[in-house]
């Protein structure tokens, strides 16, 4: 769906990708595109991803996301948000939205006041609020399948673990690690976030960039939480870490990399399946937000990640791609119900 509204500015996308379990859910990216044709492509890919991440999440929800064109420091008004909201409204619950990169919990409020079908909102507003919390669990979640999987042990404990981005979903993260006995090392190109680590946690250790963090001596598992793109060619040769498992969206640099890191041995937790906690929580908003069932469902993040690993050994198949066919099989499965 193509949005424009000339008195306000508004430029949007809304791609549905599928909603055969439900109504596509997914954020909405305010974003400066270099143009609509890289906009729209954008939507579909993301759509697509909240497809696969939904359904293994075990939500009742296909994938879709929005994209809002232009630069969010420069364009965003309130006008603007809620003739968004209204495009969304006019879908008619087929698609439910959320935040993503450049909007916020505030910019939620706005939209939700001309359409019902918006989640991600402040705790005063009937929402959740910050979902980092939820995330960085489920991630933790998806860390200790790993250690399950590769050495019989679910816990982390007496494991070095290096975490890429401590903003507020690897700030929380760390505190997982730190509390079930992991030796933790990180990095972040954000000063404060670091020292905010340090101040609270001085036996973390602290390295000057991500290249060096790939690289540190008897690393046991490297936890990708800020940018993508973070495995790729100039990065998986150098890894010294066993386990790839992290917050971070689409750390696969482009297909073929998930071969290279079964080649190297290294065992990834496909990034959309761990670091679904946020959507669990975005999506219990519609029901009346309870954060203990929340919990409960993002638990179940690390019975997911063993099935997908069960299915990638059984398969001969990488992680990444057992994981897609699971989704697809329960996808395909609701169409035929």
């Amino acid at each position: 769906m193509l949005c424009q509204d000339r008195a306000t500015g508004l430029k949007a996308v809304i791609a549905l990708h599928s909603t055969a379990l439900g109504p596509a859910l997914g954020g909405t990216r305010f974003y400066p595109y270099a143009t609509e044709a890289e906009a729209i492509a954008d939507a579909l890919n993301l759509a697509r991803g909240m497809s696969y991440k939904n359904a293994l999440a075990g939500l009742d929800h296909g994938g879709g996301k929005a994209v809002i064109i232009g630069d969010p420091e420069k364009i965003k008004t309130e006008e603007l948000l809620l003739a968004y909201g209204r495009f969304v409204a006019s879908l008619g619950g087929r698609y439910v939205t959320a935040c993503d990169v450049g909007t916020y919990v505030a910019d939620m409020d706005v939209v939700a006041r001309e359409n019902r079908w918006t989640t991600g909102r402040s705790p005063e507003n009937g929402g959740a609020g910050d979902s980092s919390v939820l995330t960085a669990f489920g991630v933790f979640q998806g860390m200790r399948a790993s250690a399950q999987a590769l050495w019989g042990d679910p816990t982390l404990r007496g494991r070095k673990v290096g975490v890429a981005g401590v903003g507020k979903v690897g700030h929380y993260l760390v505190e997982h690690l730190l509390k079930d006995g992991a030796e933790v090392v990180i990095t972040d190109v954000r000063e404060e976030s670091v020292r905010r680590i340090t101040d609270k946690f001085p036996q973390v250790t602290v390295v000057a960039d991500t290249d060096e963090l790939i690289r540190v001596e008897g690393l046991d598992i490297y936890a990708p939480c800020a940018l993508g793109g973070a495995l790729n060619e100039t990065t998986v040769p150098f890894m010294t870490a066993s386990i790839v498992c992290g917050a971070a969206n689409n750390q696969l640099a482009h297909p073929g990399i998930e071969k290279d890191l079964v080649e190297r041995g290294i065992l990834y937790a496909p990034d959309y399946v761990v670091n679904a906690g946020g959507v669990i929580q975005v999506a219990d908003e519609l029901h009346g937000f309870d954060f203990d069932r929340c919990k409960a469902k993002a638990t179940k993040i690390f019975d997911t990640t063993l099935e997908i690993f069960a299915r990638a050994k059984a398969d001969g198949i990488p992680p990444a791609a057992a994981a897609d066919r699971i989704a697809e099989q329960r996808m395909a499965e609701a169409r035929r119900a």
